[in-house]
């Protein structure tokens, strides 16, 4: 490298990284106005001011409201995942580990309950507005490799003799849907009052029978 290029190499690495502030910035403040006031009445005037930024520079980053949005939701699928492998090693065999998961999701839902919105953002286009493909994309990465730590899980006790052969990819969807389906008995009054009982226990029963039924019958149990 010449003397004469170190100089634009470290103009241009400081504008990629203050183009990284801004970005960082952006999804700061979003963050706290989305989950304050939700995506319809958000305000991205106040999202650029908080920001420290013109409203025109928020366009620079992101396409749209829409992309802002669903950037902010997706923006924590790192953490997850990363807790979510934590949570799959933690445990000895194979039933425990998927205890421990389906507690560990569902804990995360109860606490962080507006990042779950992410995939309302996904399945109502119609609403926010359609999102470019590379927003989707990489929504369904996340929920992919979500997927993956589960189906891994599946794979083992299904080779150690834990759990019951099976389809382990399509199991593992069946697990992340119904999961969420039990989940979702909690969105209105309505549904929450036909629960007729508290959600963990709902929750708790039904992943147990199905994990029951992933499990070998004993020596004594019908069956065997």
């Amino acid at each position: 490298m010449t003397d004469s290029q170190a100089p634009g190499a470290a103009r241009d690495e400081s504008r990629e990284e203050r183009k990284a502030q801004s970005r960082r910035r952006i999804l700061d403040s979003a963050r706290e106005v989305f989950f304050r006031d939700g995506f319809m009445a958000a305000n991205l005037d106040e999202v650029a001011e908080k920001a420290g930024v013109a409203k025109g520079t928020l366009y620079r980053y992101f396409d749209s409201k829409a992309d802002l949005y669903v950037a902010v939701l997706a923006d924590n699928g790192k953490v997850f995942t990363e807790r979510m492998r934590e949570a799959a090693a933690q445990s000895g065999g194979a039933p425990e580990a998927l205890r421990t998961l389906s507690r560990f999701y569902l804990d995360h839902w109860l606490s962080h309950q507006e990042y779950f919105q992410i995939f309302w953002a996904i399945d109502n286009q119609s609403v926010i507005g359609q999102l470019p493909p590379s927003v989707v994309d990489e929504v369904s990465r996340l929920w992919e490799e979500s997927l993956s730590i589960l189906e891994g899980v599946l794979a083992q006790g299904v080779e150690s003799g834990e759990l019951v052969p099976c389809d382990t990819w399509r199991m593992s969807n069946i697990l992340w849907t119904v999961a969420n389906a039990v989940i979702q008995s909690d969105s209105t009054d309505a549904r929450r009052k036909l629960r007729r009982g508290p959600l963990q226990e709902m929750y708790d029963q039904t992943l147990g029978l199905i994990i029951a039924g992933l499990t070998p019958p004993g020596p004594n149990q019908p069956g065997s």
